[in-house]
């Protein structure tokens, strides 16, 4: 079962006041139905769905409904749920908004006119022809898929009066309303009060996020030692040169302690060094220091250069 087929589950599973039930109906028959003068037909892949929108449609009108089964073979034998009106349509269709005089209205921002109902008709787009991904599998993705560009313009604006940063995406024939930051989608899950969908969700979030973070840092690690690596590989080549070429007896006694543990501990950083010779050596020095002692050998060289 896939993460939003468990988020539709839940969500389907929640009481709601009138007013969020009329919105929530709204939306499905709006986008997910085959509207006729003697008809309302919607098709539902989950079970949970169908039956939510056939107690609502009971409970608000009253209306008998036909319900039809079928098996579909397509990859894999599944289960659609067909539920078919044939009284009170023009009542059902201005009721929730959808028809006036008879013909097609265009939603309208007024009609949703407090949190609640704008609540009720995002869950419902979401019910119809919503999707999130599965936060363990991929990327995190919400996407609703509308075929008019309008209705899709409408959802989105929606979404950004509520602080969300959502954006239209046409693909193929079809117009895509998505979400893609973790933050955004686990405040829609929050919004849809599916709080077994949320706990969910935010565990993954948090263990990604967590597992990201400690990858970062373990790169960072890696690329640090490289970098010291590559730095003592310059200093023991530095130092080779000086034995090479009888200079290292030019270097002071504390220099040529440096140098010494350079060759002794070739992987050691410049802190780690100067704790070494503090410890070991009773000879304060910080990273610094150290540092400073490899300028000594770099300038002479430099001047052994010059001078040859």
């Amino acid at each position: 079962m896939t993460f939003s087929t468990r988020l539709k589950e839940e969500i389907s599973s929640l009481n709601s006041s009138r007013i969020v039930i009329e919105s929530e109906l709204s939306a499905i028959i709006r986008y997910d139905a085959k509207i006729s003068k003697k008809s309302i037909s919607l098709s539902f892949e989950n079970g949970a769905v169908a039956r939510k929108v056939y107690k609502n449609l009971k409970l608000v009108f009253k209306v008998p409904i036909q319900v039809i089964i079928r098996n579909q073979k397509r990859l894999r034998t599944k289960q659609i749920y067909i539920l078919e009106i044939h009284e009170k349509i023009k009542e059902i269709l201005q009721t929730l908004h959808i028809y006036k005089n008879g013909r097609y209205k265009a939603i309208e921002r007024e009609y949703l006119a407090d949190k609640e109902q704008v609540m009720g008709f995002i869950r419902g787009v979401f019910l119809a022809n919503g999707s999130i991904n599965d936060p363990s599998t991929s990327g995190y993705h919400l996407e609703f898929v509308y075929i008019s560009y309008k209705d899709a313009q409408f959802l989105n604006k929606l979404l950004k009066e509520l602080k969300f940063h959502s954006k239209v995406l046409k693909r193929n024939n079809r117009y895509m309303v998505y979400l893609k930051s973790s933050e955004e989608i686990s405040d829609i899950i929050r919004f849809f009060e599916a709080i077994n969908s949320l706990f969910y969700f935010e565990d993954i979030r948090i263990y990604r996020d967590h597992k990201n973070m400690l990858n970062r840092l373990n790169n960072c690690d890696i690329a640090n030692q490289e970098k010291i690596m590559k730095t003592a590989n310059i200093q023991l080549e530095q130092i080779a040169f000086l034995k090479k070429n009888n200079l290292f007896s030019l270097l002071d006694e504390k220099t040529q302690l440096v140098m010494n543990l350079r060759e002794k501990h070739k992987e050691s950083s410049f802190q780690e060094l100067a704790d070494i010779i503090t410890n070991k050596y009773g000879y304060k020095i910080s990273k610094s220091g150290i540092n400073h002692h490899f300028i000594k050998v770099k300038k002479l060289i430099e001047n052994y250069q010059k001078t040859k």
